[in-house]
């Protein structure tokens, strides 16, 4: 299934994806795409619904954020060995984890709002895990069957408050509208292999960012299961993996983001973003 949610932003409403491409409106079955209604058992119940029956939106209008809340969104840095290289650093002996806050969901269509004081501002395309079931200590064999589904991620990140300023990482990647997350959850049957899929990222039509799941350096098994080693991974939990190389701080001149810039991104199979850059009011 390819879920999704439509409507202005505070009002969307769930959907489906048919196979024709039509969406159809799910919010007499599933009250929203969050927590629970994102587990295992509670997708297996909309799997029985008869797709055929469900209305037609003719006019969706706004494609929302597949995911309405988040109870966690981590984040996996230096995942991809070309992306370490081009930072300058050896690859990770463990994944390296840090979160964003769950604030700063945002739709795959959505204007992306450079925070003020902005001045390394970047692009990350991610491939996002959506988590289906109470996770821990769960064995890397194991850990797909925790998976609700897939979707595209852009991990923006502001690099001067990342890296210039004290603390953690997540100052620099929690700005309103600094996770977009979609178009569509793509439930995990329809992902038989995460480790095959391209990532891409075209800024003004220019492709910067363009590589394969096949190059991380851990994989989703890996991450999942790494990751309930030291904490409960929730139903509706949401996991970037980490980017590929392409990204503006490894540019040699380095390229920020600046209002008016257009990023297009797309995970394989899971729905392309288009997002404009646009300044602080």
């Amino acid at each position: 299934m390819k879920l999704l949610r439509f409507g202005s932003k505070g009002t969307e409403r769930p959907g489906l994806l048919d196979a024709d491409g039509r969406i159809r409106d799910l919010s007499g079955h599933a009250p929203d795409f969050a927590g629970e209604n994102v587990s295992l058992a509670a997708l297996d119940l909309l799997r029985e619904i008869d797709t055929d029956a469900l209305p037609i939106v003719e006019n969706p209008g706004r494609i929302g954020c597949c995911l309405a809340t988040v109870p966690n969104f981590y984040c996996i840095g230096l995942n991809y060995t070309l992306h370490a290289q081009e930072s300058g650093m050896p690859p990770p002996s463990e994944p390296i984890l840090f979160s964003k806050a769950t604030s700063c969901l945002s739709g795959p269509f959505d204007p992306v709002v450079l925070p003020r004081g902005s001045e390394k501002s970047d692009w990350e395309v991610e491939l996002g895990v959506v988590i289906g079931a109470t996770a821990y200590e769960v064995s890397e064999d194991d850990a797909l069957d925790y998976v609700a589904g897939y979707c595209t991620v852009n991990d923006v990140s502001e690099r001067s408050f990342q890296l210039d300023r004290q603390g953690q990482w997540i100052k620099g990647k929690s700005a309103p509208g600094f996770g977009p997350v979609g178009p569509y959850l793509v439930t995990a049957d329809e992902v038989p292999d995460p480790q095959n899929l391209r990532v891409s990222l075209d800024l003004n039509g220019v492709t910067v960012q363009n590589s394969n799941t096949s190059d991380m350096i851990f994989g989703v098994r890996q991450i999942i299961s790494y990751l309930s080693r030291f904490m409960e991974l929730r139903p509706g939990d949401i996991i970037a993996t980490g980017t590929p190389s392409g990204v503006g701080m490894g540019m040699k001149p380095q390229r920020f983001l600046k209002p008016g810039d257009v990023m297009e991104v797309e995970v394989e199979g899971l729905g392309r973003q288009l997002l404009e850059t646009v300044a602080a009011r």
